[in-house]
């Protein structure tokens, strides 16, 4: 295929499966509980709604976290590629909490307030105590996206990333191109992901169909 035929790869983005402390509405951060059942289930399901779709994948990546880990094997299993080469990096990880991991938010809100817990969690640039804001999470996760993800998708390999909710969201800052004030409205779900592919113009572009044949 010439440089001119040639297309970049399809790039998916998801979340983990619920874990145990999701399932208890306790700030996870860096630690790292095990999937319940449900999440369990829902990364099964997730391998099946992308099998349906016709992708198969060169390439994954995924946190140090074994949320991630756990859901991205159970994932490729129901897609087929228990094989496939993953790649590991703390870069994925999760936002450090710092003093917040392990309180449930339903506590967390009445010790520190409603607001305040509210911003901790959903805004770019505000820090828990001990912990990192989105933007400083960003600054791990934007780089390694770059470094390590990007040249394999610009040699034409089709990528999927397991991460968590906002190392995850600190990326959709920069690929979707939305202003930090209205990253507080995106969330994503558990075992949610998102398909991307790459405009000619250099943009990326959500929900882009998988690559017919060559």
């Amino acid at each position: 295929m010439d440089g001119a035929a040639r297309r970049e790869g399809i790039l998916v983005l998801m979340r983990h499966g619920q874990s145990e402390d999701n399932a208890r509405d306790l700030f996870s951060g860096l630690r790292d509980p095990a999937l319940t059942p449900r999440g369990i289930e829902e990364a099964r399901a997730a391998g099946r709604a992308l099998r349906e779709r016709g992708l198969h994948f060169d390439r994954a990546f995924t946190s140090r976290l074994r949320r991630a880990q756990d859901t991205l094997a159970l994932l490729l299993g129901e897609l087929g590629q228990p094989t496939l080469t993953v790649e590991t990096d703390a870069a994925l990880n999760e936002r450090d909490y710092g003093a917040l991991a392990g309180l449930n938010k339903t506590e967390a809100r009445a010790r520190f307030g409603v607001e305040q817990v509210r911003s901790w969690r959903k805004s770019y640039k505000a820090v828990p105590p001990g912990g990192e804001s989105l933007a400083m999470a960003a600054a791990r996760v934007w780089p390694f996206f770059e470094g390590r993800i990007v040249p394999r998708l610009t040699e034409g390999a089709s990528v999927l990333v397991v991460a968590h909710g906002n190392s995850l969201r600190s990326l959709l800052v920069h690929l979707d191109r939305i202003a930090p004030e209205a990253i507080e409205e995106v969330n994503i779900g558990t075992a949610e992901f998102l398909l991307y592919g790459r405009a000619p113009d250099g943009r990326w572009v959500r929900n882009a169909e998988p690559p017919g044949p060559a």
